[in-house]
């Protein structure tokens, strides 16, 4: 570790300021195919050093057909907590602390979650009248929110957890995800302490 990334450490633990609990990280399929793996494995590693409970990693897909080799490859990730990754065939939730969703875009959770409602609706089992948040967040695959989300490469967020992440702060940077290093993440941190979180307001 650099004189700078310890600089960047140390700054982040003597600040009064919260360090995030839930950390997202948003990629692309080419990311981790163009031998990203080993980033993610450090990423987790950060994340958990500097406090992280929860991390959520969305990874866009644009070709289906890799979606197995996407599996395969993060199988070989060692993650210092238990991992669960979903695709778009899995509807089931997921209370990982290191959750992965692979094509699982934010339109077809909540599009799932409406379809669940709706169904318990017409069984008589849920009165319209009376769905709160809490009933909506209660069907999301994902249902945590994310406090930071970090995106690399470019400023869009993708299909990325619509729901969850409308307070989150985002966090972009012009770094590729291959070339991301231990002081990009500690960047992210520190912008994140230094920000005012407002959750609408």
């Amino acid at each position: 570790m650099g004189l700078y990334d310890a600089y960047l450490a140390a700054r982040l633990r003597h600040s009064a300021a919260a360090l995030p609990e839930t950390v997202a990280v948003v990629l692309t399929e080419r990311d981790l195919l163009d031998g990203g793996y080993a980033t993610l494995e450090d990423l987790l590693g950060w994340a958990v050093e500097f406090g992280a409970e929860r991390v959520v990693v969305y990874v866009s897909v644009l070709d289906s057909e890799a979606v197995p080799r996407l599996r395969a490859g993060l199988e070989g990730v060692s993650t210092p907590r238990p991992m669960a990754v979903r695709g778009p065939e899995d509807d089931e939730r997921a209370d990982a602390p290191i959750q992965v969703s692979i094509g699982l875009g934010g339109k077809h959770e909540f599009a799932t979650a409406v379809r669940q409602l709706a169904e318990a609706v017409d069984a008589g089992d849920l009165d319209p009248e009376e769905i709160q948040e809490a009933d909506i967040e209660d069907h999301l695959v994902f249902p945590v929110a994310p406090d930071i989300v970090v995106k690399t490469g470019a400023e869009r967020l993708s299909d990325f957890m619509i729901w969850q992440s409308v307070y989150s702060e985002l966090y972009f940077t012009d770094v590729n995800w291959q070339h991301a290093r231990r002081r990009d993440y500690l960047r992210a941190l520190r912008d994140y302490q230094d920000r005012q979180r407002r959750f609408g307001r």
